[in-house]
């Protein structure tokens, strides 16, 4: 997996996802599974001033299975920046794209949402319009292989909601209950699939 980061994203996008779908190898699920947090220079900062540490500088994205764009305020620049639009459109045949709030902007810029039905943070929606063919207010969502989530705290939603989708819904009811997460609703309780 791929874990974009950039200046200005909002940590707890990235962090909700993160725990969710990391607990696959921390329960023995997947024990191959391996990431790499990866980013246009070797650190980043984010909407509220904590430093991170990248492992990768613009890596060759199309080496991963999974990537994955957090949101914040930094979104609004990158979708401009064609060097960085240029380095995610290199995962254009990744099996699994994924966003969380304003990250989906990322994906859009690349050109992976045109013909999707997403989400993002529903104080967002508006600004998704030009970039696919419907947004919806979700929690979290499928469409073909690109995966998007709601407003911050919907990361966790979105990560629960893959591990479900790579699994089975006993394996993401046992990390759902290790994160002490009780908000997320399973597959079929969901309202807005795609496949």
């Amino acid at each position: 997996m791929a874990f974009i980061l950039f200046d200005d994203m909002t940590m707890l996008d990235f962090s909700g996802f993160h725990n969710a779908v990391t607990w696959l190898k921390k329960c023995g699920v997947m024990d191959d599974l391996t990431w790499d947090y990866c980013s246009g220079s070797s650190t980043v900062r984010d909407d509220r001033g904590m430093v991170v540490q990248a492992d990768a500088v613009y890596p060759d994205l199309s080496t991963y299975d999974l990537i994955f764009i957090p949101g914040g305020i930094g979104t609004r620049t990158l979708i401009h920046d064609q060097a960085f639009i240029e380095w995610i459109r290199a995962a254009k045949d990744v099996p699994y794209k994924f966003s969380v709030c304003t990250g989906a902007l990322v994906l859009g810029a690349a050109g992976f949402t045109k013909d999707r039905t997403i989400t993002t943070n529903p104080l967002s929606l508006e600004l998704l319009e030009p970039y696919c063919k419907e947004v919806v207010k979700a929690r979290a969502m499928r469409d073909g292989d690109v995966f998007t989530g709601g407003g911050i705290t919907a990361s966790i939603d979105l990560g629960l909601f893959f591990i479900e989708t790579i699994t089975n819904r006993a394996i993401m009811q046992e990390i759902q209950l290790r994160m002490d997460y009780p908000y997320y609703k399973s597959k079929e309780e969901q309202t807005c699939l795609k496949s």
